[in-house]
């Protein structure tokens, strides 16, 4: 009877030995679980690699042509490109690059406007203008082609006209052309960008009908690094009261107005820094600097 009671005591004293170590077992692993967590959980990610370097495109060596309008025909000169517009019988626009040297000359103006014979579907005639009230406006102007007596005929063509009232050539239009040649003799380059602006049911001149606009804009870029600037203008075809500078709007607004794209070549990020916002600032400070 004793040995059962002590072999009874000896099962219990092994049982409880190995809840002890069971629970002991329990206790370890669920401290290794916690340390584990914590160790690792307290391990920082690593940072995020640097973004790829930003590609910078280099710029083309010519800012480009504007857009031409379907079925307009793109004529070249000596020193200037235009696109014809037959149904308004005048360009969309006209551009060039104006040189210092081309302002250093004696070439005088003579006055003899006729047909541009390079237009195939035949451009606008003197006599369209003739008694309407209207000057021939050129838009490439004869006095930025002074350095030679061909280069300043060329400008004579009608396909470089268009119809501005004699208080809007004269004026304040007049002006905006003596500043662009101004600043052309301090910058020695720039590329300008001319015409007018060709809504619909506009009145009309002359045997060939020729539009006679409400508006007219100007382009001019400075395309010489580091300092590459541009400004746009936007005037009114009759008398205009102001500065230059009152008229000056950002080169998206051009666009909006005449449904053509400029440089259009360029990088996209550096075309909207450029034609998204007015900056006359630079554009005055050359007036004060001499040539």
């Amino acid at each position: 009877m004793a040995k059962r009671g002590r072999a009874s005591q000896g099962r219990r004293s092994n049982r409880r030995a190995l809840i002890l170590l069971a629970v002991v077992i329990l206790i370890a692993g669920t401290l290794f679980v916690v340390y584990e967590y914590h160790r690792y959980s307290s391990v920082q990610p690593p940072p995020p690699p640097p973004p790829p370097p930003e590609v910078v495109q280099p710029l083309p060596e010519q800012p480009g042509l504007p857009t031409v309008p379907p079925g307009h025909q793109v004529v070249e000169h000596t020193y200037y490109v235009l696109s014809y517009n037959e149904e308004c019988e005048q360009p969309d626009w006209v551009m060039y690059k104006l040189q210092r040297r081309f302002l250093q000359g004696s070439a005088r103006r003579k006055d003899r406007f006729r047909p541009d014979p390079a237009v195939i579907t035949g451009s606008a005639t003197p006599k369209d203008y003739r008694r309407s009230g209207y000057d021939r406006g050129h838009l490439l102007p004869a006095a930025d082609m002074k350095f030679s007596p061909e280069a300043m005929a060329e400008t004579f063509f009608m396909s470089n006209m268009s119809p501005q009232a004699p208080q809007f050539n004269r004026g304040i239009w007049k002006k905006l052309e003596e500043q662009v040649r101004e600043w052309c003799k301090r910058e020695g380059e720039l590329y300008v960008v001319t015409g007018p602006v060709l809504q619909e049911q506009l009145p009309r001149i002359g045997e060939n009908k020729v539009c006679v606009p409400r508006y007219y804009y100007k382009i001019v870029l400075d395309y010489e690094e580091p300092e590459i600037k541009a400004i746009a203008f936007v005037m009114e075809n009759r008398k205009l009261p102001g500065n230059i500078f009152d008229y000056a709007v950002p080169i998206d607004s051009v666009e909006a107005l005449t449904g053509l794209d400029f440089f259009a070549p360029l990088p996209d990020s550096f075309e909207d820094s450029l034609e998204a916002t007015i900056n006359p600032a630079p554009w005055k400070a050359l007036l004060a600097r001499r040539n």
